[in-house]
């Protein structure tokens, strides 16, 4: 076990209609003036959006909207919002909707006090300061990003084809309100692509250099396991509040960085090297309609085929916490195997019932299905080389031959 620092500071407020609390909470906390940020549409069409609006309103809490966040979240807006919170005083950006709306809701609080273009602090060209900052709240709609507690934030700036994540507790969320209930008219797809993201969220810290955690990765496999029972369960029953409570309440666990804790290869830092998220965040760059969740579901297990040899020990591991997968034993189950080729078959059998599970929710197979070509994945190694660097990960260290080897077997 590594040496870490954990820092969970939200408040979390997780109940059936605990969105009509948020202007109470809201105002509890001390907030005077807060700059709404939702999407393109679903908040306002369900009555989420004018709840909140009202709760603000019977707490005192004065208000100015933006919308129009979409998935893949822009820094245009982002740019737009902070001209508006400096214009209004704002002292609290609150997201309501999914990972892209609260990301939004981050960079504008983390742009306000910066001089420069919110963009440099993406790129790493100036660091984010607390003076002057705005918080950030979020009432969740969509479950997915874990966006809603956690320190991390991820933009795409268009005119570069750059998707850009930064983590810092300066725009951790200082409240979350949850409500399951707003979930129960989530499309299959979205559910499904959220769930995977989740999984993804844990997978990415489990799959790390550093040895076993037994505390953590059994938290992990935890996760994962609820994820995968409580699904089915989702998409058969969009209203069943039990499994969408517990799918809500995973995606915070799986990314405030408890399921990593322990595993970080830099003490306080997070678990894993993230290299899945590194090549998906190419793809959904490159075309903004490519769903997060979507592209993971592919390139995890294509990811996995590849690298799952430098540590076997990992894929082993998990398999049997997930999945129940043990390695076949030669002199006990009586087959003619040898020691090296039993782990490569559970490798592989860890590997297939994953993706078999993504896709069974709705999830693609293949990067074909998401229209990308063979001509895209050259397109995506440039400024995959930009963000990542033209060697990175920390599970197994990747070139931009082994990134294109793993892009063109998802095809």
């Amino acid at each position: 076990m590594t040496d870490f620092t954990f820092c969970s500071s939200t408040k979390f407020v997780f109940a059936r209609g605990a969105c009509d609390r948020t202007g109470a909470e809201v105002a509890a906390a001390g907030y005077k003036s807060a700059l709404v940020v939702y999407g393109q549409g679903s908040v306002v069409r369900t009555g989420t959006l004018q709840r909140v609006l009202d709760s603000l309103d019977a707490a005192g809490v004065a208000h100015v909207e933006l919308a129009g966040v979409r998935p893949n979240p822009g820094v245009d807006l982002v740019r737009t919002g902070i001209d508006v919170a400096r214009e209004h005083g704002c002292d609290l950006i609150l997201g309501v909707g999914g990972g892209s709306v609260i990301d939004t809701a981050k960079a504008i609080a983390i742009g306000v006090p910066y001089a420069g273009d919110v963009w440099d602090l993406f790129m790493g060209a100036a660091k984010p300061v607390a003076e002057g900052k705005p918080d950030v709240a979020s009432v969740l709609t969509i479950p997915a990003a874990g966006s809603e507690s956690s320190a991390s934030c991820v933009i795409t700036n268009d005119e570069l084809q750059l998707k850009r994540g930064l983590s810092s507790e300066l725009h951790r969320p200082t409240i979350a309100i949850m409500d399951p209930e707003l979930t129960f008219t989530l499309p299959a797809y979205q559910t499904a692509a959220g769930v995977t993201d989740m999984i993804a969220h844990v997978m990415e810290r489990f799959f790390s250099s550093v040895g076993p955690v037994p505390v953590t990765d059994n938290i992990a496999c935890a996760i994962v396991r609820a994820l995968i029972d409580e699904a089915p369960v989702a998409l058969a029953n969009p209203e069943d509040y039990d499994a969408r409570a517990n799918i809500m309440w995973a995606g915070t666990l799986a990314h405030n960085d408890l399921a990593g804790l322990g595993r970080s290869v830099n003490p306080g830092g997070r678990a894993g090297g993230w290299e899945s998220h590194g090549l998906e965040h190419e793809l959904s760059g490159h075309d903004p309609s490519i769903t997060h969740g979507a592209g993971l579901a592919v390139i995890f297990p294509a990811w996995l085929r590849y690298v799952w040899r430098e540590h076997p020990e990992r894929i082993l591991s998990f398999g049997r916490g997930v999945f129940g997968i043990e390695p076949v034993n030669a002199e006990e189950d009586g087959v003619d195997v040898t020691p090296e080729e039993a782990v490569a078959d559970a490798a592989a059998a860890t590997i297939d019932e994953l993706q078999e599970f993504f896709v069974s929710t709705g999830m693609p197979r293949t990067l074909g299905e998401l229209g990308v070509t063979e001509e895209m994945v050259e397109e995506l190694l440039p400024t995959l080389e930009r963000n990542k660097g033209a060697v990175f990960g920390d599970f197994k260290r990747l070139t931009l031959d082994d990134a294109r080897q793993i892009y063109l077997s998802a095809l």
